[in-house]
């Protein structure tokens, strides 16, 4: 879909050198694409406790060229997860390339007391 420019930002995230055999192999493809140029890649590692343990969790961005810009506002989107709210995710699905429609629906399923329906009317009006 990031070839045919149908989502311009592509993220994967997992404790770092625990990635799935599957998952490692779909990366060594997206790197193809970001040696050739048509993708750009970055890598922010973070340590993190995980059940009394110090592990690095590893974040891989992949990006069309022209939307490198989305991975600096995902990092600073991830960064604020604190009171994470369904216009956290709303951004999140945007930055990922998804339509009003696909987040409504996300937020739909994830968030159903709101239905997400009432922030976005909000936003939307107040613009």
């Amino acid at each position: 879909m990031m070839l045919r420019h149908e989502k311009p930002l592509a993220v994967f995230c997992d404790v770092e050198d625990v990635f799935p055999a599957v998952l490692s192999r779909y990366l060594r493809l997206f790197d193809g694409h970001v040696q050739s140029g048509r993708l750009i890649k970055r890598e922010y590692r973070e340590t993190v406790d995980i059940r009394g343990a110090c592990r690095t969790l590893l974040t891989i961005f992949y990006a069309l060229p022209e939307e490198s810009w989305r991975i600096d506002a995902m990092l600073e989107l991830r960064r604020n997860t604190a009171g994470w709210t369904t216009e956290h995710e709303r951004r999140e699905g945007t930055l990922l390339g998804y339509t009003d429609a696909q987040n409504d629906a996300w937020i739909a399923s994830r968030y159903p007391a709101d239905n997400g329906a009432p922030e976005r009317a909000a936003s939307v009006d107040s613009q």
